[in-house]
């Protein structure tokens, strides 16, 4: 299911235009990575939790060359589902 799509099953579910609900998409999107920028954990009972977590540098190889090479630290986002999807999916 791709945005589009998306948008379209939740104005039929809801009702709402698909101007609204690709406002309310966005909306959402925009204030999830807004928290997750700032550090703060977004977490939905029974959904699940979108999370910043601290991934370490480490070693790698170039696959062409084989040569070593090394990542540097970062951060990653990072969704947790929660019970309820679990189930819903299952």
């Amino acid at each position: 299911m791709n945005k589009t799509e998306l948008i379209a099953t939740m104005a039929e579910a809801s009702g709402l235009t698909k101007k609204d609900c690709e406002a309310a998409l966005a909306a959402f999107t925009g204030a999830v990575e807004t928290a997750m920028k700032g550090g703060d954990k977004v977490q939905m009972v029974g959904f699940g939790s979108f999370e910043v977590k601290e991934r370490p540098a480490r070693v790698g190889r170039n696959p062409r060359t084989g040569e070593s090479m090394t990542y540097p630290a970062c951060k990653v986002p990072v969704f947790k589902p929660g019970k309820a999807l679990k189930d819903a999916i299952k």
